[in-house]
């Protein structure tokens, strides 16, 4: 669902720019407060944000809205968002909010909803607070004597760190292991490496010094150049790239090859697999995961099962069919025994604990399978509906038949911005680049007559 407010993941946007405004965080939070009022208890919300220096203006304005709600606001501080989606749970609250913008730079920020169940919202639920954005609610706020309260927490690192930790096997250890974390200058820049060093390994922390501007700014998942110097330079067995709300991750070796979310899915459900712990027969990614995962878990009887992009679209499919496994190739990974949203840090351990019980260097383990050759283009626009124009639907038909049964072809509009995404793969790379580019070309030029 894309909406005037809400995207593939809440609602996103510059700072102080609509939507995202303290204006309009105030109506989300009046909003999300009135839809999850339920029974006579006292309604209870648990809003954590990351690093971003727009963080102070949203918190407060959803703060206020959800107090005119009549809720009581836990403050979690900078946390990341798994954390504040196992603390729904955990504090029995009645809805979870984390202001964050993912792996976006410093100048973006959003909201993000959980249900009590601790999973991301429904587009019919989302759909029903959007609705209500616009209209005048007044009427249906808290009395004067029903407000809300808000105060900070403390022991929330604690409690999501003893969690991340109880995933693994109470016997397993990480001494031995020489392990760099880059936690983005973001959300998880003080529980990864506590839950790290806490499990035994000698951990190297990097961009853990967050000041409002230096989220995911050449650091993190989605730029681990600097992760891979670090590695080189202390000689560690792994690196471990966060993004700024920590529910994504990318893995880089000790010889500091970067292994992608396809490749980390690949790895535990081959161990799970192995040790019966598998469940549903296959693995749920989208459709921009690379063709030779599919290929790989088809020679162990696995099915990949695709989705649209978003890890929220994975996670319902998970449910709705009994997998334990899925995720994105971005390095969003969604393990259902312990998570209900993508995790990096649980991810990650998950990869660790491979290496404890193979005992085998990362660089071994990580190569599962051989990638297709696979390429993206994004082409912007400034207006108009691209995909429809016929020319362009020519394009997309005869690149679909050049490339036949041994490639794919997904082309799609951004979720958060003005982009038409155009990605294909095949055996054939230098078919897979004419492809791409006839179709980006055909776009570009409809785009500039229009």
């Amino acid at each position: 669902m894309a909406g005037r407010y809400f995207g593939t993941d809440g609602i996103r946007g510059r700072a102080n720019k609509f939507p995202m405004t303290a204006e309009v965080a105030m109506k989300v939070g009046m909003a999300a407060g009135l839809s999850f009022q339920r029974g006579n208890h006292r309604h209870r919300v648990v809003l954590g944000k990351d690093t971003r220096l727009s963080g102070y203006m949203i918190e407060n304005a959803l703060v206020s809205g959800l107090c005119a709600a009549g809720m009581d606001v836990f403050l979690l501080g900078p946390i990341p968002t798994p954390a504040v989606a196992m603390l729904v749970r955990s504090l029995r609250a009645d809805i979870g909010v984390m202001i964050s913008a993912s792996h976006n730079p410093y100048h973006d920020n959003g909201i993000k909803l959980f249900g009590p169940d601790g999973y991301k919202l429904s587009d019919e639920i989302e759909e029903r607070i959007e609705a209500m954005l616009d209209q005048d609610v007044e009427a249906l706020l808290a009395d004067s004597d029903g407000l809300g309260r808000a105060k900070r927490v403390d022991g929330v690192h604690d409690r999501y760190i003893e969690f991340a930790k109880r995933t693994l096997p109470r016997s397993m250890s990480l001494s031995g292991l020489r392990i760099v974390v880059d936690c983005a200058n973001g959300a998880a820049y003080k529980v990864a490496p506590a839950a790290l060093w806490e499990l035994g390994a000698e951990v190297i922390p990097i961009n853990v010094e967050p000041n409002g501007f230096n989220i995911n700014a050449e650091c993190g998942s989605t730029h681990p150049a600097g992760l891979q110097k670090k590695i080189h330079e202390v000689r560690a067995d792994i690196g471990i790239a966060l993004d700024g709300d920590a529910d994504r991750v990318v893995i880089v070796d000790e010889n500091g090859t970067v292994v992608d979310g396809d490749q980390i899915m690949a790895l535990i459900a081959q161990s799970w697999q192995q040790s019966g712990r598998l469940a549903g027969g296959g693995v749920v990614a989208t459709v921009m995961s690379n063709l030779g995962l599919e290929r790989y878990l088809g020679e162990l009887n696995l099915e990949l099962h695709r989705t649209k992009v978003g890890d929220r679209y994975v996670v319902e499919h998970m449910r709705a069919h009994g997998l334990n496994i899925g995720g994105e190739q971005s390095g969003h990974i969604v393990l259902t025994d312990y998570s209900t949203t993508g995790d990096g840090l649980v991810a990650a351990l998950q990869v660790l604990a491979c290496i404890k019980r193979s005992n085998k260097p990362m660089s071994e383990l990580s190569r599962t399978f051989e990638p297709v050759p696979q390429l993206l283009k994004n082409v912007r626009f400034s207006g108009g509906k691209p995909l429809e124009e016929t020319l362009v639907k020519a394009a997309i038909e005869d690149g679909r038949n050049r490339l036949g049964k041994t490639g794919r072809l997904v082309i799609r509009p951004s979720g958060t911005e003005p982009l038409i995404r155009v990605m294909a793969e095949g055996d054939d790379p230098q078919l897979v680049e004419t492809v791409v580019n006839d179709i980006v070309g055909v776009i570009s030029e409809s785009r500039t007559a229009a």
